[in-house]
């Protein structure tokens, strides 16, 4: 999400960065190969696992009542926009975000994104916390959204408006304040009687309340916008077999682009975070497959769909990353291809039709919801807004087709 923000910055005049079709094709679905391997292994050893630790019935009733459940039903919720809700692999994704700083560091390629990344942190994780004290007391009911702050409001403010405790503060109560609220409104009486997956409510609350959040931010005296400023982890800037350079350079741009789009939500965009999530579901589906992903034992099914939808993505909107700008391919990886899993019990039209349907749906969506925002409105409100209504359409049209 972060990277739509800079998506209108130009790379080194006169250089030529558009990836080469034919190489960005053998980078991004040799990705999506890879982790169809991985789920086919994954299912299999689901099926010797032990069921070590508790699964995921019972654990939003447990976080009301028990610190322990609480803290893992917190950790649970930074992975729940991915469908995982795994404290693993949380866990995963906070180390891999710390590794990717500390190897960015040593190479001297510390961006704009990269010095804001502990404000980013910071703000997301404070604002999920309090949406978890506000609304916590609702998971005696079952499952509630109190994650959807963590990838919104706080994150884009902080960016927005910069570093700093003010900045930090104003962002994680605005996003628990407007965003979760809004989920909990728009469940039962939007998403429910249309008979639409959670998600769609939830990404609609997360751009609904971003829009509320700025509003209010414009009108905060201590908030100052911050000019926009060239990003030295941008795309352009991938080591040295980058784009057109090679059949090989624009192969490892893809692979590098459809691995990145796991953890783009969080605003971090980065192998290391994305390889270390990915790994910490793994393994608590190992442990126990009916753990992550809501308990539905379709981790494996929603781990490929979500890389063929980016993969596809990637391939087919690969000029718009043209001289460093960006496309939201991420989109459809946290909304229409694990909807569509879950939706359909994880059949073949549920996962290679969502990932299709949300590869050619989301990105163009959130491009155009993009283009119009204000300076001072982050683009994550687009590309929300896009998964709201590309999950609404491809959902029910996958309901048709045969299980």
């Amino acid at each position: 999400m972060y990277s739509s923000a800079a998506a209108a910055i130009k790379g080194p005049p006169g250089q030529s960065l558009k990836p080469g079709a034919l190489g960005t094709a053998l980078g991004a679905f040799g990705v999506a190969g890879i982790m169809g391997i991985v789920a086919v292994v994954l299912h299999g050893l689901g099926q010797q696992s032990p069921y070590v630790g508790p699964g995921y019935s019972g654990w939003a009733q447990a976080a009301a009542d028990s610190p322990a459940a609480a803290a893992r039903w917190f950790l649970g919720d930074m992975t729940e926009p991915l469908f995982y809700k795994s404290d693993l692999a949380a866990l995963g994704l906070l180390a891999g975000a710390w590794l990717a700083r500390w190897v960015g560091r040593r190479q001297g390629r510390v961006g704009r994104r990269e010095s804001l990344g502990p404000w980013i942190l910071a703000s997301a994780s404070l604002s999920l916390l309090l949406s978890n004290v506000a609304f916590g007391w609702l998971l005696d009911d079952g499952w509630q959204p109190t994650f959807v702050p963590f990838v919104c409001v706080a994150p884009a403010v902080v960016i927005l408006y910069g570093a700093g405790w003010q900045t930090c503060l104003t962002g994680a109560v605005l996003g628990a304040a407007t965003v979760t609220p809004l989920a909990l409104i728009f469940i039962p009486i939007l998403a429910n009687p249309l008979g639409l997956p959670p998600v769609v409510a939830n990404v609609l609350a997360m751009s609904g309340g971003s829009i509320l959040s700025f509003l209010v931010a414009r009108r905060l005296p201590w908030l100052v916008l911050r000019e926009r400023e060239p990003d030295l982890g941008a795309e352009r800037n991938l080591p040295a077999s980058g784009f057109n350079q090679s059949l090989l350079g624009d192969a490892l741009w893809a692979a590098q682009r459809v691995i990145r789009d796991f953890t783009e939500t969080h605003f971090i965009a980065k192998g290391f975070a994305s390889v270390g999530m990915i790994s910490g579901a793994v393994v608590a589906y190992v442990l126990n497959p009916g753990l992550p992903s809501y308990g539905s034992g379709l981790l494996p099914h929603i781990l490929f769909a979500q890389a063929l939808t980016s993969a596809i993505g990637v391939v087919l909107w690969r000029g718009w990353y043209l001289d460093g700008g960006w496309a939201a391919t991420y989109a459809s990886v946290v909304s229409v291809a694990p909807a569509a899993v879950l939706a359909t019990g994880g059949s073949f039209f549920g996962v290679v039709g969502g990932a299709i349907l949300g590869a050619v749906l989301a990105p163009p969506l959130a491009r155009v919801f993009s283009a119009k925002l204000p300076a001072d409105f982050h683009p994550v409100i687009g590309n929300t807004a896009a998964m709201a209504v590309s999950t609404a359409v491809a959902v029910p049209l996958l309901g048709l087709l045969p299980a």
